[in-house]
């Protein structure tokens, strides 16, 4: 099993009446260098500015990205290429991560890889700790890279924190 860190950047809160803008993952290896950066076009006329403008993209660059089924399918094939056995789902907040992938993946390609559940690495760290109040501690203080917006960064950033983690105990496998 591979653990792959996933970040998602979107125009809105739901998929299907917004779009996913862009994403990132990183596949859970000592160097981290196995990276994936996926940018996808707009499948809705709706979008909150607001929500856009977090990724830093315009909804004119949006619009030049390229097609869903395309980057979904090129997705799938980079984690039949870097993952062993079924890909591990992980991320800061599966909650909206996991159901953009995952509605792109149905919608595009009739399956999730990744199938139907995910990890959240906050609850990993309290798990760690036995202490839930510590939900968002991780984050300064094992995040490196810095968490930008950039979908690939970001995914780096919690993949540099699981592996803090591992080091600290985490009984995680890493590639």
């Amino acid at each position: 099993m591979s653990y792959i860190i996933v970040d998602v950047e979107s125009d809105g809160p739901i998929p299907h009446a917004y779009s996913m803008v862009c994403f990132g993952a990183v596949v859970l290896e000592p160097t981290l260098s196995k990276t994936f950066y996926g940018k996808t076009k707009p499948i809705s006329e709706q979008w909150i500015p607001e929500a856009l403008a977090v990724s830093g993209i315009s909804r004119q660059e949006h619009e030049q990205f390229e097609d869903p089924k395309k980057v979904m399918e090129d997705f799938a094939k980079w984690l039949s290429e870097n993952s062993k056995n079924r890909p591990i789902f992980i991320s800061d907040n599966p909650a909206f991560d996991w159901q953009w992938i995952n509605w792109y993946f149905h919608t595009y390609l009739g399956k999730n890889p990744f199938g139907f559940s995910a990890r959240r690495i906050g609850d990993l760290y309290c798990g760690m700790k036995m202490d839930t109040g510590l939900n968002a501690e991780w984050k300064k203080l094992f995040r490196k890279t810095t968490h930008d917006h950039n979908p690939v960064n970001d995914a780096l950033g919690n993949a540099e924190a699981l592996l803090a983690m591992k080091a600290m105990g985490l009984k995680i496998p890493a590639q």
